[in-house]
């Protein structure tokens, strides 16, 4: 597809690597000169300086040949602004960024009247994310399918556990039918695996298991389960506006340490079942004060991906909560997963991700469809969820003797409200939401899982 997204920072810069690793013709529009050129000579690209809500740098950057345009500068009104007039001067689809509360709760009036394909809130997507390891508390990701009726888990395999030293396919007998492990990380390798693979204390596990039978599984497992009745939020952003509203909902107690008072005396009027502390959520002694001790999880929000490190850090050594740490800048992926700073949430990516399924989905053949995409191990894992139309090359074939490509798991079909653990005498049937996890990167249609040939 051509297309232009207007405005590098962190999520547009993210986005034209990852859009252009798929083969993209990438167009990117920014005020700053200096930041155009270096995107340019990083990536193989075209580069437009100048406002992107200009009609005149739009038809510069090709727009009335784009098939696409998303903008992601840090205005929602440019954005806005940037997709009306590509929609008049191209007839492309849109894509805007609106991350402003007030009309991100207008957000399906605002996405008629502009004729937007899709709106994106990297914000809300974060706190959406944060909200759902909230409710599952030993998981260190949650990713959802089949509309939240299938869910991929990830866990550490304790020491000690039943798991530790076990082939993944006696599994079943010890722990029971309900889960698959899809996914393997093991230090610095990423393994998808096979019956034979042989799991191991301190592994990160992604398992396919429905949610309602999660205490039990974890029990089986020896992971540790404690309900989150209270959260101290640190930093008072719109991230954690939009997780206290979620969580208030959900009788979940908040507490919002936010050093700005100003912003503390806005937080208390929009939020006035939580508690809001006028103080510095970096400072030893006031998280102490506020009970950092006693909270069942602890959320690092602020602006700073080092404070939040760090807070995140001396939270693990000083409490048993739950830990959450917001990461958007740091790109040293590696180092900070082996540091004990509980599940990590990166908005860029998250909004990455929900753009680029949306262009997979629009990419799709006559055979499937991408409904859910995500982006996985450091962007080294894509689980995918397919929805399987009437001609695909797959259906009424059994799965053992589909050629599967290597590094490839079909881990689950959900068929009318059923979860299925496919067995190699299984077939895919159209209507079938069929969901994949493989290292394989840019697949578009369920039969992209087979090996050419």
């Amino acid at each position: 597809m051509n297309i232009i997204i207007v405005g590098c920072g962190k999520v547009g810069y993210a986005l034209a690597e990852q859009l252009n690793d798929e083969g993209h013709e990438i167009t990117i529009i920014d005020k700053n000169d200096a930041v155009i050129r270096t995107v340019t000579s990083t990536l193989d690209i075209i580069g437009v300086t100048g406002n992107g809500s200009s009609f005149r740098v739009q038809l510069e950057a090709g727009v009335d040949k784009a098939d696409l345009l998303i903008a992601v500068t840090d205005k929602d009104e440019v954005n806005m602004l940037a997709c009306l007039i590509a929609k008049k001067a191209g007839n492309c689809r849109t894509i805007a960024r609106v991350r402003d509360p007030e009309y991100y709760e207008e957000i399906n009036y605002i996405r008629d009247e502009l004729g937007l394909s899709l709106s994106i809130n990297p914000e809300w997507a974060a706190a959406y994310e944060i909200a759902k390891l909230i409710q599952v508390p030993s998981a260190l990701e949650l990713d959802s399918f089949a509309k939240g009726r299938v869910n991929l888990v990830k866990v550490k395999v304790p020491i000690d556990s039943v798991l530790d030293g076990i082939k993944l396919r006696d599994i079943p007998a010890k722990v029971g039918k309900d889960i698959l492990v899809c996914i393997v990380e093991r230090r610095h390798e990423v393994i998808i695996p096979d019956g034979s693979c042989v799991l191991q204390a301190g592994d990160a596990i992604s398992i396919i298991m429905p949610l309602k039978n999660a205490s039990q599984i974890y029990q089986k497992i020896g992971v540790s389960v404690k309900p989150i009745k209270n959260i101290m939020i640190a930093g008072g952003s719109t991230i954690a506006y939009y997780l206290a509203k979620i969580l208030l909902n959900s009788k979940v107690r908040v507490k919002i340490i936010e050093k700005d008072s100003a912003r503390c005396k806005q937080l208390s009027e929009i939020l006035p079942k939580a508690s809001i502390i006028n103080g510095d959520a970096t400072d030893k002694a006031v998280l102490l004060e506020e009970g950092i001790k006693k909270a069942d999880a602890i959320a690092s929000l602020t602006d700073l991906d080092e404070e939040n490190i760090l807070l995140s850090l001396y939270a693990d050594k000083v409490s048993e909560a739950k830990i959450i740490t917001k990461i958007n800048k740091i790109a040293f992926e590696e180092v900070i997963g082996e540091m004990p700073v509980g599940s990590i949430i990166c908005p860029k990516n998250l909004t990455a991700e929900q753009i680029i399924q949306y262009i997979r989905a629009k990419q799709n053949s006559f055979g499937s469809n991408v409904e859910t995409m995500y982006k996985m191990v450091d962007n080294k894992v894509e689980a995918l969820e397919f929805k399987v139309g009437a001609h695909s090359k797959v259906i009424n074939i059994p799965l053992e003797n589909l050629k599967l490509k290597d590094n490839l798991l079909l881990c689950c079909i959900f068929r009318n409200g059923t979860i299925k653990t496919p067995s190699g005498k299984d077939t895919i049937m159209p209507g079938d939401n069929v969901i994949v996890v493989t290292t394989h990167k840019g697949l578009k249609d369920i039969k992209d899982i087979l090996r050419e040939g």
